[in-house]
């Protein structure tokens, strides 16, 4: 099963904040396990919404909107694409993960789609 881990950005993550080197140090060895274990696919960190864009759809109409986005906590700070067996895996591995921010976070775990889900 894949799934898409989410870090959910924090005020800190949309200031711009980057990680302290003791948490990088902690990331690269959590990612290094995940690679070992065969988990990890795919993975990084986004910037603030800030120097992002949106673009809406409206039938044929498209219009583009500038960052920064409201709802802080509706955005996302950056992501891991995984392979485990089934989301208690997914969840066991995300309990593993240092604190992704310097106060409190979130982190959200999607299933993504498969053909299977389609036939």
């Amino acid at each position: 099963m894949r799934v898409m881990v989410l870090v959910k950005a924090t005020g800190d993550s949309e200031a711009g904040t980057l990680p302290t080197p003791e948490l990088l140090e902690a990331m690269d060895k959590y990612n290094g396990s995940l690679i070992e274990a065969g988990i990890l696919k795919a993975g990084d960190g986004l910037k603030p919404s800030s120097q992002g864009k949106r673009v809406r759809f409206s039938g044929a109409d498209r219009s583009v909107v500038d960052g920064p986005f409201a709802e802080t906590k509706e955005l996302v700070a950056g992501f891991w694409l995984w392979e485990v067996e089934d989301m208690d895996e997914a969840v066991a591995w995300v309990k593993r993960c240092p604190n992704p921010m310097p106060g409190p976070s979130e982190i959200e775990i999607r299933p993504l789609y498969e053909a299977s889900d389609f036939s």
